[in-house]
């Protein structure tokens, strides 16, 4: 008499392979998904130094006002952090005057929103711009990691 189907061994064997290869892939996507959002991020403070500069451009000093950088409506009373997307926001932004030997300066600031899944993201937490173009991240720790996050 010929059988037809599967043992409970074969399918009990099959359901371990998926397990196995489900465990693997799933880690490796999360992580996957969580550097291409990184890209949010760095077009976002790219946008905001852009915005810094144009500024300067017609008014000779670096502002820190939302409104100035027509980050907001004027009139909204609005302030930082501003989120910019889905899972970033501006968190601050430091401006510093410009005195009879130094010039102006400012540094961009852009960490996960509240509630986001790129809090998960603990390799690049913070990411930073200033003035010079100098691009520097740090990771949940507060240690720079740079050449993780602006590769």
């Amino acid at each position: 008499m010929k059988r037809n189907g599967f043992s409970l061994i074969e399918l009990m064997v099959v359901v371990t392979i998926v397990a196995i290869l489900a465990s693997i892939a799933v880690p490796a996507y999360t992580s996957s998904v969580r550097k291409s959002r990184r890209t949010e991020a760095k077009t976002a403070i790219t946008d905001l130094a852009a915005r810094e500069e144009r500024y300067f451009a017609t008014q000779n000093v670096y502002s820190a006002d939302p409104i100035a950088l027509q980050y907001a409506a004027a009139g909204s009373g609005a302030s930082w952090p501003i989120a910019v997307g889905s899972y970033y926001s501006i968190s601050s932004i430091t401006v510093g005057a410009a005195t009879a030997t130094t010039p102006g300066t400012y540094t961009l600031q852009i960490t996960p929103s509240a509630g986001s899944p790129q809090l998960q993201d603990t390799s690049c937490q913070v990411f930073q711009v200033d003035q010079t173009g100098k691009q520097s991240s740090q990771d949940s720790g507060g240690n720079d990691s740079s050449s993780t996050c602006w590769p």
